[in-house]
């Protein structure tokens, strides 16, 4: 059977990553072991809360080098929420910049917006090719609950990065998909059947 591990290195939102991911039909795992995480068929990081805490968890374990490891030898990794957020060069929050991971280039920082956190309901334009949002109509909505986001699209279509933007007063990244790596801004657990789409597609490419 497929296998998935869910990585525990201190962030929430694991369990309800588990179910959703458990509903594909794969046998999924929460752990922090890294030989089980580097020995998955897919790996997925998640995220909640601030990113210097997020970062701090994966160095902490240090899971650092096997997901990077992972994304070179072309194994499935998918990041959510600011689990996507930390593959990035870095992010900016209260002023203080955070080292990332550094497998996807640019910043995250604070959405330039009336409204903070973006909260809720939202459409996303979607690539030619996309493999991660493949059968995923231009109207459908994911849900979404954050204050910073990747905003620099351009370094990112430099990159070879397939980008699925979505706006809140000013566009972002709000899904991306590079060789092994797909990322996604919002939250498909939370998604309902969109988000069921995108792991589904994510899980097929096992």
């Amino acid at each position: 059977m497929t296998t998935v591990v869910v990585l525990d290195y201190g962030s929430g939102n694991l369990r309800s990553a588990e179910r959703a991911v458990a509903r594909t039909g794969v046998e999924v795992t929460v752990t922090s072991d890294l030989g089980a995480a580097a020995a998955a068929d897919g790996l997925v990081v998640p995220g909640v809360g601030a990113y210097a805490a997020c970062m701090a968890g994966i160095e902490e374990l240090g899971a650092g080098p096997m997901i990077a490891e992972r994304v070179r030898n072309n194994q499935p990794v998918l990041g959510v929420c600011v689990g996507m957020q930390i593959f990035f060069d870095s992010g900016v929050e209260h002023g203080v910049e955070t080292k990332g991971l550094g497998l996807l280039p640019g910043v995250v920082t604070k959405l330039k917006a009336e409204r903070i956190p973006h909260m809720g309901w939202n459409t996303v334009d979607i690539p030619e090719m996309s493999e991660m949002l493949k059968g995923v109509g231009p109207d459908t909505r994911f849900y979404f609950v954050h204050s910073y986001a990747a905003s620099d699209l351009d370094v990112l279509q430099r990159a070879g990065a397939k980008v699925t933007t979505a706006t809140h007063d000013e566009p972002f990244a709000a899904a991306v998909e590079l060789g092994s790596l797909s990322v996604a801004q919002f939250h498909p657990e939370k998604s309902a059947d969109a988000g069921y789409a995108l792991l589904r597609n994510w899980v097929a490419g096992l």
